[in-house]
């Protein structure tokens, strides 16, 4: 089983999955291909994503049950003794304190208008 999501990709892209998986929702793809044609499909995916995203899932013999890869995410897979993990950026997880008064606090502590 295979699974990919494409995000701001072209459409010719899209159309090119169609050949070999069902677009079950808009981006999102679905099937079975064998394992080479899957790593194919992945190479051009990865070529003519443009500025687009794009992530793989897909069945494995591992712990998990399956392995899944993506391209020009934020977020990243990492391995974590055996066992895949989302690795998330810290600045995306917690975002830039702003120092001060904000405007309105200001006009509510000193007044006017």
């Amino acid at each position: 089983m295979m699974v990919v999501v494409l995000t701001q990709c072209p459409a010719g892209l899209r159309g090119f999955l169609t050949r070999w998986l069902l677009e079950i929702s808009p981006g999102v793809f679905v099937g079975d291909p064998s394992a080479r044609i899957r790593e194919v499909l992945w190479a051009e995916v990865r070529h003519y994503a443009g500025n687009g995203r794009a992530l793989l899932t897909y069945s494995s013999d591992n712990g998990q049950g399956f392995a899944f890869e993506t391209h020009d995410h934020k977020w990243h897979p990492a391995d974590h003794e055996g066992v895949t993990l989302i690795h998330r950026p810290s600045a995306a997880a917690h975002p830039p304190v702003t120092k001060g008064w904000s405007k309105a606090a200001k006009r509510r502590r000193f007044g006017g208008g």
